[in-house]
């Protein structure tokens, strides 16, 4: 579907409301929350919190991801892109499928990994208390003496890892594409 002509007022409105919920819910959840919240309870009421947090943020990212390519491909039609909007196009798809990669999969999977690594911590009596620094020898300890704690806890930090990294890809996708829209405003 080629679309021909300027988008509405309404449009343009609403692509960079969406573009800046993304970016705005991105640096919230990624560099602001997780980090004030982590310093103000214990571990495990951290990852319970994030547990049901996550799910709720990767789907408002996937889904204004979705809306942001959707509205900028229906107006950017595909024969008639120049280089800088082809290179934004890729940027919206790269965000979309950073953000499904972390909804479908590496979200879901940490949090099942993270509930275990809970229940073998719980086990011992850690969790209790905020932040590890009291009783870094104890998890020390229970990560060499019990080989499923060992596995769990490599493998969480694994999809941590990746989780992460999608987040951080989309993140830069998102602030890129909001900085191109910025900078390509008539005026404000």
């Amino acid at each position: 579907m080629v679309t021909e002509g300027e988008p509405t007022d309404l449009v343009k409105v609403l692509h960079l409301l969406v573009l800046s919920f993304s970016w705005g819910v991105q640096v919230w959840v990624s560099f602001i929350a997780g980090f004030a919240l982590v310093r103000q309870v214990t571990l495990h009421t951290f990852g319970l919190v994030q547990s049901k947090l996550f799910p709720v943020y990767f789907y408002c990212v996937l889904g204004s991801n979705f809306i942001n390519l959707a509205v900028y491909a229906v107006y950017h039609p595909r024969e008639l892109l120049d280089w800088h909007e082809s290179v934004q196009m890729v940027l919206y798809f790269v965000a979309l499928i950073m953000a499904a990669l972390n909804a479908q999969w590496f979200g879901p999977a940490a949090t099942e990994l993270m509930f275990q690594i809970r229940e073998v911590e719980e086990e011992h009596g850690l969790g209790n208390q905020i932040g590890r620094g009291s009783q870094k020898e104890a998890y020390a300890k229970l990560k060499a003496q019990d080989p499923k704690y060992k596995a769990y806890k490599s493998t969480f930090g694994r999809y941590h890892g990746l989780s992460s990294l999608c987040n951080l890809i989309g993140f830069i996708c998102t602030t890129t594409n909001l900085v191109y829209t910025a900078l390509n405003l008539a005026t404000i």
